[in-house]
């Protein structure tokens, strides 16, 4: 398995309403949150079954998305997700 399908494995694994940290993956894979975000980049995304809009920066900020931060928002606030001044509150972080 290559390194971004591991990335994306772990993604996969994130229910919906929850999210995790580009560092907290880094953590799980002994990697870099940077290289994270960069498997990230590659993502198909949720129509390829990879719901990156739930990886987020371990401060609570959104992060990038490849489609563009307004549809992160969106997807993660569909989800149930309440993001306040541009910040997701911890209880939303898987445990």
């Amino acid at each position: 398995m290559e390194f971004k399908e591991k990335v994306w494995a772990e993604c996969v694994k994130i229910p919906a309403g929850k999210v995790i940290s580009y560092g907290e993956i880094a953590r799980k894979l002994g990697v870099s949150a940077r290289a994270v975000g960069q498997a990230m980049k590659l993502s198909p995304g949720i129509s390829g079954g990879v719901p990156c809009h739930r990886v987020i920066r371990s401060d609570g900020g959104i992060g990038g998305f490849n489609r563009g931060v307004k549809e992160k928002i969106k997807l993660l606030r569909r989800e149930g997700i309440e993001i306040k001044g541009g910040m997701i509150n911890a209880k939303y972080f898987i445990e």
